[in-house]
């Protein structure tokens, strides 16, 4: 808890020292953060790893049944998730990832770039190594820090309500162990189970608008305990009992 109140003390310098001395849409990062640092401020037309990581962050905050690639693209999707997350933190909603937009994703993120309300020890409650699923250890693992900041932007948009997820990625071991279907999205690190408040039925409503193309609840089969949500290929939703 210490730390992330550090961080966010050092965030929040930063980004006033930025406004003080003028710093513009045009300048770098606001500071170097221990996970991942951006460099220059990024904007539609702009292409490569810094734009892929930033899609990584931004990737909850879409609209009702739509998915954001992983493509190092800034296009005109990229730039409308961007506005939506910076409105969503009080930020000019301009598009453009400048130092103001950076200072508060390294707010959100700890040491390990999973957002600072969810760790990979809630993902995986299987196996510490990732191995064994359907993917490689490295694509599960990579699969379950995009599922945590969807997480947290459907975390954030629901008022900051704490989400509880009950199983997350599964060896194929751990997933027959519970009975789990053998193309389950839990194979691939992309998927969680949610449990708690608020209801089952509106966190089935809610993962609609933060980029899960796989939400299963209640009135299907199995799942009247729960809200499952994923990244399918394949994009499928089924809650008959909350009207999805």
């Amino acid at each position: 808890m210490f730390r992330r109140v550090s961080r966010l003390l050092l965030s929040f310098v930063m980004l006033m020292t930025g406004a003080v001395i003028g710093v513009g849409a045009t300048a770098g990062a606001a500071h170097a953060d221990s996970c991942y640092t951006w460099n220059r401020t990024l904007s539609e037309g702009s292409s490569g790893s810094d734009v892929t990581q930033l899609q990584i962050r931004v990737a909850g905050w879409v609209t009702s049944g739509e998915r954001l690639s992983y493509d190092g693209q800034y296009g005109a999707r990229t730039t409308a998730a961007v506005k939506k997350f910076q409105a969503a933190y009080g930020l000019g909603a301009d598009g453009v990832a400048g130092p103001a937009t950076f200072s508060k994703i390294y707010a959100l993120q700890d040491a390990d770039c999973t957002p600072v309300h969810f760790t990979y020890a809630e993902l995986n409650k299987c196996n510490s190594d990732w191995s064994g699923g359907a993917v490689s250890a490295a694509t599960a693992k990579s699969n379950a820090l995009k599922t945590m900041w969807k997480l947290e932007a459907m975390r954030h948009a629901l008022g900051d309500v704490p989400l509880t997820i009950s199983s997350g990625f599964r060896s194929r071991a751990c997933n027959s162990a519970v009975g789990g279907s053998s193309t389950s999205r839990h194979l691939y690190g992309d998927a969680a189970d949610l449990t708690g408040s608020p209801s089952f039925c509106r966190l089935a409503q809610q993962a609609r608008t933060h980029g899960f193309s796989e939400i299963l609840g209640p009135g299907y089969p199995d799942h009247n305990d729960h809200t499952h949500v994923a990244l399918d290929p394949s994009p499928y939703w089924s809650a008959p009992n909350c009207g999805i």
